[in-house]
């Protein structure tokens, strides 16, 4: 599963930037500007799933310490020209490994939906861990979609994801939910995702 998650974003790397771009109701850029007014100046962030980085890693590197992770070396090689100020690495996210308390805060977009729906339980305590008290978590959850493998912008892709229901009990365990949203938007065909904030 892993490996089709990074051939394919290796494959479509400069693809993919271009079509999210052209996605005029992404809510992203919403939910970002809210995780970073809470945030202190220079506080240290984990980017899960930094893709290119732009426009999550840019917009959060500008006063943050950032730390973006990927599978893909193609992605990443994008992301270090678009974001200098930030470190990149490339690796798993579902096997990394910190100290408990590093983060002040992590962001997930569109990423934890690339990881098989068994093992999401488990990285969500993982990133409670790495979360100073008080720290903030944002993602963007899928809403229920069966692990299944399916070409989509052209390559083969892994999808996986629970449901709102299972992603809240999931999150509830570890952290506070402060935002707990269902969006939708066109990709030109709507796709539906639950935007969470949490509290360590």
């Amino acid at each position: 599963m892993k490996k089709i998650v990074e051939a394919g974003y290796d494959a479509m790397a400069e693809r993919y930037l271009s079509w999210s771009a052209e996605i005029a109701d992404d809510p992203r850029l919403r939910y970002l500007d809210d995780f970073d007014r809470r945030l202190e100046d220079n506080a240290r962030i984990l980017e899960l799933g930094c893709g290119a980085g732009v426009p999550v890693t840019k917009k959060l590197a500008e006063r943050h310490d950032v730390l973006g992770v990927d599978l893909s070396r193609q992605q990443l090689d994008l992301a270090k020209a678009n974001v200098p100020g930030a470190r990149f690495e490339k690796a798993d996210m579902t096997e990394l490994d910190f100290a408990d308390g590093t983060f002040d805060g992590i962001a997930a977009f569109y990423s934890i939906l690339h990881v098989p729906r068994a093992e999401q339980p488990e990285l969500i305590a993982r990133i409670a861990r790495w979360l100073k008290p008080g720290g903030l978590f944002l993602a963007s959850l899928g809403v229920g979609t069966p692990d299944v493998t399916e070409t989509w912008l052209g390559v083969e892709m892994f999808f996986g994801s629970n449901s709102p229901d299972e992603n809240r009990a999931l999150l509830s365990q570890h952290m506070e939910i402060v935002t707990d949203d269902l969006v939708t938007m066109h990709e030109p065909g709507p796709a539906t995702f639950h935007w969470v904030l949490t509290r360590r």
